[in-house]
Protein backbone atom coordinates (compact mmCIF):
# COMPACT_ATOMS: atom_id res chain seq x y z
CA UNK A 1 0.00 0.00 0.00
CA UNK A 2 1.39 3.53 -0.73
CA UNK A 3 0.77 4.70 2.88
CA UNK A 4 2.99 2.24 4.07
CA UNK A 5 5.76 2.19 1.66
CA UNK A 6 8.79 4.64 1.24
CA UNK A 7 11.75 4.17 1.86
CA UNK A 8 13.66 5.24 5.05
CA UNK A 9 12.83 8.65 6.41
CA UNK A 10 10.81 9.14 3.29
CA UNK A 11 7.38 9.94 2.26
CA UNK A 12 4.75 7.27 3.68
CA UNK A 13 1.43 7.40 5.57
CA UNK A 14 0.67 9.14 8.85
CA UNK A 15 -0.36 5.60 10.73
CA UNK A 16 2.82 4.17 9.30
CA UNK A 17 4.78 6.86 10.57
CA UNK A 18 3.17 7.34 13.68
CA UNK A 19 3.65 3.50 14.72
CA UNK A 20 7.53 3.58 14.20
CA UNK A 21 7.28 7.02 16.13
CA UNK A 22 5.47 6.05 19.07
CA UNK A 23 6.18 2.16 19.22
CA UNK A 24 9.21 1.50 17.34
CA UNK A 25 12.32 -0.07 18.59
CA UNK A 26 13.40 3.58 20.17
CA UNK A 27 10.15 5.38 19.86
CA UNK A 28 8.77 7.74 22.01
CA UNK A 29 6.73 5.46 24.11
CA UNK A 30 9.61 3.02 24.94
CA UNK A 31 11.25 5.95 26.71
CA UNK A 32 12.44 5.51 29.94
CA UNK A 33 10.50 8.65 31.23
CA UNK A 34 7.07 7.65 30.16
CA UNK A 35 4.24 9.92 29.35
CA UNK A 36 4.20 11.57 32.33
CA UNK A 37 8.06 13.06 31.50
CA UNK A 38 6.13 14.77 28.79
CA UNK A 39 2.64 15.45 29.55
CA UNK A 40 0.14 15.23 32.39
CA UNK A 41 -3.10 13.57 32.11
CA UNK A 42 -5.73 13.48 34.51
CA UNK A 43 -3.66 10.32 36.42
CA UNK A 44 -0.63 12.85 36.79
CA UNK A 45 -2.74 15.36 37.92
CA UNK A 46 -4.02 14.45 41.47
CA UNK A 47 -4.61 10.63 43.36
CA UNK A 48 -7.96 11.67 43.13
CA UNK A 49 -8.52 10.38 39.95
CA UNK A 50 -7.68 7.19 40.62
CA UNK A 51 -9.83 7.31 43.75
CA UNK A 52 -13.01 8.14 41.40
CA UNK A 53 -12.26 4.96 39.18
CA UNK A 54 -11.56 2.93 42.48
CA UNK A 55 -15.35 4.10 43.04
CA UNK A 56 -16.45 3.58 39.60
CA UNK A 57 -14.99 -0.16 40.00
CA UNK A 58 -17.12 -1.07 43.33
CA UNK A 59 -20.10 0.45 40.93
CA UNK A 60 -19.47 -2.50 39.06
CA UNK A 61 -18.61 -4.85 40.88
CA UNK A 62 -22.05 -3.92 42.68
CA UNK A 63 -23.76 -4.47 39.64
CA UNK A 64 -21.71 -8.02 38.94
CA UNK A 65 -23.34 -9.08 42.17
CA UNK A 66 -19.82 -8.85 44.07
CA UNK A 67 -18.30 -12.21 41.97
CA UNK A 68 -15.16 -13.75 43.68
CA UNK A 69 -12.71 -11.99 40.87
CA UNK A 70 -13.40 -8.86 39.98
CA UNK A 71 -10.88 -7.35 36.65
CA UNK A 72 -9.77 -3.92 36.10
CA UNK A 73 -8.02 -3.76 33.17
CA UNK A 74 -6.06 -0.48 32.60
CA UNK A 75 -5.54 0.10 28.94
CA UNK A 76 -1.93 2.06 28.02
CA UNK A 77 -1.23 1.96 31.67
CA UNK A 78 1.79 4.05 31.02
CA UNK A 79 4.39 3.03 33.89
CA UNK A 80 1.24 1.70 36.43
CA UNK A 81 0.16 5.00 37.79
CA UNK A 82 -3.42 4.21 37.71
CA UNK A 83 -3.13 0.82 38.84
CA UNK A 84 -1.49 1.28 41.52
CA UNK A 85 -3.93 4.18 42.26
CA UNK A 86 -7.10 2.36 41.93
CA UNK A 87 -5.45 -0.51 44.26
CA UNK A 88 -4.45 1.70 46.89
CA UNK A 89 -8.02 3.42 46.65
CA UNK A 90 -10.02 0.40 47.05
CA UNK A 91 -11.84 -0.83 50.43
CA UNK A 92 -9.79 -3.63 51.57
CA UNK A 93 -12.08 -6.39 50.62
CA UNK A 94 -12.74 -5.38 47.08
CA UNK A 95 -8.86 -4.84 46.95
CA UNK A 96 -8.86 -8.49 47.87
CA UNK A 97 -10.57 -9.63 44.95
CA UNK A 98 -9.43 -8.07 42.54
CA UNK A 99 -7.50 -8.89 39.19
CA UNK A 100 -5.39 -6.10 38.27
CA UNK A 101 -4.02 -5.86 34.73
CA UNK A 102 -1.70 -2.93 33.17
CA UNK A 103 -2.41 -3.04 29.48
CA UNK A 104 1.01 -1.27 27.83
CA UNK A 105 3.82 -2.17 25.18
CA UNK A 106 6.67 -0.22 26.89
CA UNK A 107 8.79 -2.65 29.50
CA UNK A 108 7.00 -3.08 32.93
CA UNK A 109 8.48 -0.41 35.69
CA UNK A 110 10.55 -1.34 38.39
CA UNK A 111 8.99 -1.34 41.64
CA UNK A 112 5.19 -1.83 40.55
CA UNK A 113 3.23 -3.39 43.37
CA UNK A 114 3.53 -7.52 42.69
CA UNK A 115 -0.34 -7.71 42.16
CA UNK A 116 -0.58 -5.74 39.07
CA UNK A 117 0.04 -7.88 36.25
CA UNK A 118 2.14 -6.29 33.27
CA UNK A 119 0.58 -7.47 30.12
CA UNK A 120 1.19 -6.35 25.92
CA UNK A 121 -2.79 -7.31 25.10
CA UNK A 122 -5.92 -7.10 27.54
CA UNK A 123 -6.53 -10.59 28.93
CA UNK A 124 -10.10 -12.74 27.52
CA UNK A 125 -12.82 -12.57 29.39
CA UNK A 126 -12.61 -10.42 32.03
CA UNK A 127 -15.55 -9.39 34.27
CA UNK A 128 -15.20 -6.31 35.47
CA UNK A 129 -14.40 -3.21 34.52
CA UNK A 130 -11.68 -1.77 31.52
CA UNK A 131 -10.35 1.71 31.31
CA UNK A 132 -9.01 3.12 28.49
CA UNK A 133 -7.67 6.59 29.68
CA UNK A 134 -5.68 8.72 27.06
CA UNK A 135 -4.97 5.75 24.68
CA UNK A 136 -7.25 6.08 21.67
CA UNK A 137 -5.53 9.40 21.28
CA UNK A 138 -2.28 7.83 20.09
CA UNK A 139 -3.47 4.92 18.10
CA UNK A 140 -2.18 5.73 15.26
CA UNK A 141 -4.40 6.44 11.74
CA UNK A 142 -4.15 7.75 8.99
CA UNK A 143 -4.92 12.12 7.82
CA UNK A 144 -6.72 13.12 4.43
CA UNK A 145 -6.55 16.41 3.10
CA UNK A 146 -8.39 17.84 0.44
CA UNK A 147 -6.67 18.77 -2.25
CA UNK A 148 -7.47 22.18 -5.08
CA UNK A 149 -10.06 20.39 -6.76
CA UNK A 150 -11.61 19.10 -3.14
CA UNK A 151 -10.45 15.15 -3.17
CA UNK A 152 -9.88 13.68 -0.06
CA UNK A 153 -6.15 12.55 -0.13
CA UNK A 154 -4.35 10.66 1.80
CA UNK A 155 -1.47 12.90 3.52
CA UNK A 156 2.59 11.59 3.21
CA UNK A 157 4.81 12.30 5.57
CA UNK A 158 8.74 12.46 5.81
CA UNK A 159 10.53 11.45 9.19
CA UNK A 160 11.17 15.27 9.38
CA UNK A 161 7.31 16.19 9.32
CA UNK A 162 7.51 17.50 5.94
CA UNK A 163 3.76 16.37 4.19
CA UNK A 164 2.98 16.05 1.02
CA UNK A 165 -0.68 14.47 -1.00
CA UNK A 166 -0.66 10.68 -1.81
CA UNK A 167 -3.58 8.85 -3.32
CA UNK A 168 -7.07 10.10 -3.24
CA UNK A 169 -8.92 7.86 0.17
CA UNK A 170 -10.24 5.28 -1.26
CA UNK A 171 -12.23 1.71 0.06
CA UNK A 172 -13.01 1.24 3.59
CA UNK A 173 -11.04 4.32 4.80
CA UNK A 174 -13.68 6.04 2.30
CA UNK A 175 -15.83 4.88 3.58
CA UNK A 176 -15.41 5.95 7.05
CA UNK A 177 -15.07 9.44 5.72
CA UNK A 178 -18.37 9.88 4.17
CA UNK A 179 -19.83 8.83 7.50
CA UNK A 180 -18.23 10.41 9.70
CA UNK A 181 -16.08 12.95 8.42
CA UNK A 182 -17.28 14.23 5.32
CA UNK A 183 -14.96 16.32 3.18
CA UNK A 184 -16.37 17.12 0.52
CA UNK A 185 -19.85 18.81 1.60
CA UNK A 186 -22.69 17.76 3.95
CA UNK A 187 -22.33 17.27 7.78
CA UNK A 188 -22.51 13.37 8.80
CA UNK A 189 -25.56 12.41 10.57
CA UNK A 190 -25.17 12.09 14.81
CA UNK A 191 -24.57 8.29 15.26
CA UNK A 192 -23.34 5.74 17.77
CA UNK A 193 -23.96 6.60 21.06
CA UNK A 194 -26.17 8.70 22.99
CA UNK A 195 -25.11 11.84 24.63
CA UNK A 196 -26.74 13.03 28.05
CA UNK A 197 -28.82 16.23 27.76
CA UNK A 198 -26.27 16.99 25.01
CA UNK A 199 -23.35 16.97 27.34
CA UNK A 200 -20.99 15.29 25.28
CA UNK A 201 -22.16 17.38 21.76
CA UNK A 202 -22.03 21.10 22.71
CA UNK A 203 -18.41 21.40 21.40
CA UNK A 204 -15.49 19.88 21.04
CA UNK A 205 -13.91 17.93 23.76
CA UNK A 206 -10.32 19.25 25.01
CA UNK A 207 -7.21 18.99 27.37
CA UNK A 208 -4.66 17.20 28.34
CA UNK A 209 -1.50 17.53 25.90
CA UNK A 210 -3.16 18.22 22.88
CA UNK A 211 -4.66 21.66 21.21
CA UNK A 212 -6.72 21.33 18.06
CA UNK A 213 -8.97 23.52 15.66
CA UNK A 214 -11.83 24.70 16.53
CA UNK A 215 -14.90 23.43 14.69
CA UNK A 216 -16.51 25.90 12.11
CA UNK A 217 -19.83 24.89 11.05
CA UNK A 218 -20.47 24.33 7.25
CA UNK A 219 -16.64 24.64 6.38
CA UNK A 220 -16.89 21.30 4.60
CA UNK A 221 -15.80 21.78 1.22
CA UNK A 222 -12.79 23.16 -0.27
CA UNK A 223 -9.13 22.80 -0.77
CA UNK A 224 -6.83 22.26 2.45
CA UNK A 225 -9.63 20.60 4.67
CA UNK A 226 -7.75 17.86 7.16
CA UNK A 227 -9.94 15.02 8.54
CA UNK A 228 -8.15 12.13 10.92
CA UNK A 229 -9.65 8.49 9.59
CA UNK A 230 -10.38 7.03 12.92
CA UNK A 231 -11.32 3.69 11.32
CA UNK A 232 -7.96 2.33 13.14
CA UNK A 233 -9.32 3.15 16.95
CA UNK A 234 -13.03 2.30 16.27
CA UNK A 235 -11.18 -1.24 15.26
CA UNK A 236 -8.72 -1.14 18.79
CA UNK A 237 -11.83 -0.31 20.62
CA UNK A 238 -14.41 -2.93 19.46
CA UNK A 239 -11.49 -5.06 20.30
CA UNK A 240 -10.88 -4.33 23.67
CA UNK A 241 -14.30 -4.04 24.57
CA UNK A 242 -14.41 -7.27 23.03
CA UNK A 243 -12.50 -8.91 25.67
CA UNK A 244 -15.04 -8.12 28.45
CA UNK A 245 -17.50 -11.21 29.29
CA UNK A 246 -19.29 -8.74 31.72
CA UNK A 247 -19.06 -5.37 33.04
CA UNK A 248 -18.35 -1.74 31.70
CA UNK A 249 -15.57 -0.88 29.27
CA UNK A 250 -14.25 3.17 29.33
CA UNK A 251 -12.82 5.07 27.32
CA UNK A 252 -11.40 8.50 27.99
CA UNK A 253 -9.92 11.27 25.64
CA UNK A 254 -10.04 14.82 24.31
CA UNK A 255 -13.18 14.14 21.55
CA UNK A 256 -15.41 15.34 19.11
CA UNK A 257 -18.57 14.21 17.90
CA UNK A 258 -20.34 13.87 14.23
CA UNK A 259 -21.70 17.77 14.53
CA UNK A 260 -18.30 19.36 15.80
CA UNK A 261 -15.39 17.96 13.43
CA UNK A 262 -12.91 20.47 13.25
CA UNK A 263 -12.30 21.35 9.93
CA UNK A 264 -8.41 21.11 9.84
CA UNK A 265 -7.73 18.39 11.82
CA UNK A 266 -6.32 18.04 15.41
CA UNK A 267 -3.23 16.27 15.12
CA UNK A 268 -0.09 18.03 17.24
CA UNK A 269 3.00 16.59 18.90
CA UNK A 270 3.72 17.31 22.19
CA UNK A 271 7.12 17.21 23.92
CA UNK A 272 8.25 17.99 27.67
CA UNK A 273 5.41 19.65 28.41
CA UNK A 274 4.81 21.94 25.40
CA UNK A 275 3.00 21.29 21.94
CA UNK A 276 5.15 20.99 19.28
CA UNK A 277 4.82 20.38 15.79
CA UNK A 278 3.99 16.43 15.14
CA UNK A 279 7.17 15.48 13.52
CA UNK A 280 7.39 11.58 13.19
CA UNK A 281 11.11 10.71 14.39
CA UNK A 282 10.58 9.65 17.86
CA UNK A 283 11.27 12.28 19.69
CA UNK A 284 7.79 13.64 20.57
CA UNK A 285 4.47 12.26 21.45
CA UNK A 286 2.10 12.53 18.10
CA UNK A 287 -1.59 12.77 18.92
CA UNK A 288 -5.36 13.55 17.76
CA UNK A 289 -8.61 14.02 19.04
CA UNK A 290 -11.20 10.87 18.72
CA UNK A 291 -14.12 10.41 17.20
CA UNK A 292 -15.54 8.98 20.08
CA UNK A 293 -18.95 8.15 18.35
CA UNK A 294 -17.67 6.50 15.88
CA UNK A 295 -15.64 4.26 18.44
CA UNK A 296 -19.31 3.69 19.80
CA UNK A 297 -20.52 2.77 16.33
CA UNK A 298 -17.97 0.07 15.88
CA UNK A 299 -19.13 -1.86 18.75
CA UNK A 300 -23.27 -1.62 19.15
CA UNK A 301 -23.92 -2.73 22.64
CA UNK A 302 -26.92 -1.00 24.79
CA UNK A 303 -26.82 1.22 26.67
CA UNK A 304 -23.19 2.94 25.55
CA UNK A 305 -23.21 6.93 25.91
CA UNK A 306 -21.01 10.05 26.09
CA UNK A 307 -20.07 11.83 28.84
CA UNK A 308 -18.10 15.29 29.88
CA UNK A 309 -15.15 14.16 32.31
CA UNK A 310 -16.94 16.87 34.54
CA UNK A 311 -20.51 15.39 34.77
CA UNK A 312 -18.97 11.72 35.24
CA UNK A 313 -16.39 12.58 38.24
CA UNK A 314 -19.04 14.54 40.06
CA UNK A 315 -21.11 11.67 39.51
CA UNK A 316 -18.56 9.88 41.45
CA UNK A 317 -18.16 12.57 44.19
CA UNK A 318 -15.84 14.82 42.59
CA UNK A 319 -17.43 18.52 43.08
CA UNK A 320 -14.75 20.46 43.38
CA UNK A 321 -16.44 22.85 46.00
CA UNK A 322 -14.90 24.54 48.43
CA UNK A 323 -15.08 23.04 52.04
CA UNK A 324 -16.88 25.46 54.30
CA UNK A 325 -15.20 27.99 56.45
CA UNK A 326 -16.41 26.92 59.32
CA UNK A 327 -13.60 24.00 59.29
CA UNK A 328 -11.05 26.63 59.43
CA UNK A 329 -11.71 27.32 63.07
CA UNK A 330 -12.42 23.89 63.90
CA UNK A 331 -10.19 21.94 62.53
CA UNK A 332 -7.17 24.19 60.64
CA UNK A 333 -5.54 21.04 59.46
CA UNK A 334 -8.57 19.46 57.99
CA UNK A 335 -9.17 22.56 56.18
CA UNK A 336 -5.99 22.86 54.79
CA UNK A 337 -6.10 19.18 53.42
CA UNK A 338 -10.04 19.83 52.25
CA UNK A 339 -8.96 22.60 50.47
CA UNK A 340 -5.95 20.96 48.47
CA UNK A 341 -8.60 18.28 47.68
CA UNK A 342 -10.70 20.28 46.38
CA UNK A 343 -7.96 22.21 44.41
CA UNK A 344 -7.34 19.44 42.62
CA UNK A 345 -10.83 17.94 41.88
CA UNK A 346 -11.50 21.21 40.80
CA UNK A 347 -8.86 20.77 37.96
CA UNK A 348 -10.10 17.49 37.07
CA UNK A 349 -14.04 18.72 36.17
CA UNK A 350 -12.45 22.16 34.68
CA UNK A 351 -14.49 23.47 31.89
CA UNK A 352 -11.44 24.22 28.78
CA UNK A 353 -9.40 21.67 30.99
CA UNK A 354 -9.40 17.86 31.70
CA UNK A 355 -13.18 18.37 32.30
CA UNK A 356 -14.14 18.60 28.79
CA UNK A 357 -12.88 15.12 28.77
CA UNK A 358 -15.02 12.60 26.41
CA UNK A 359 -16.17 9.42 28.59
CA UNK A 360 -17.59 6.88 26.24
CA UNK A 361 -19.51 4.12 28.30
CA UNK A 362 -20.08 0.65 27.21
CA UNK A 363 -22.21 -1.68 29.43
CA UNK A 364 -21.40 -4.93 28.55
CA UNK A 365 -24.50 -7.32 30.83
CA UNK A 366 -24.79 -4.95 33.52
CA UNK A 367 -27.10 -1.62 33.51
CA UNK A 368 -26.08 1.68 33.34
CA UNK A 369 -24.41 2.41 37.04
CA UNK A 370 -23.15 6.05 36.08
CA UNK A 371 -27.30 6.73 35.22
CA UNK A 372 -27.03 9.71 37.98
CA UNK A 373 -24.07 11.45 35.83
CA UNK A 374 -26.47 14.09 34.06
Amino acid sequence: MATEAGAEGGPRGWRAATRAALYGPDGFYRGPEGPAGHFRTSVHASPLFAGAVARLLCRVDEALGRPAVLDFVDMAAGRGELAAGVLTALPADVAARTRVYAVELAGRPAGLDRRIEWRAEPPERTAGLLFANEWLDNVPLEVAETDAEGVPRLVLVRDDGTELLGPPVAGPEAEWLARWWPLAGGRPAADGAEAADGEAEDGQATGGEATGGEAVPGATSGPGLRAEIGLPRDLAWASAVGTLARGLAVAVDYAHTAGTRPPFGTLTGFRKGRGTAPVPDGSCDITAHVALDACAAACPLPGARLLRQRAALRALGLTGSRPPLTLASTDPAGYVRALAAASQAAELVAPGGFGDFGWLLQPVGIPDVLADAV
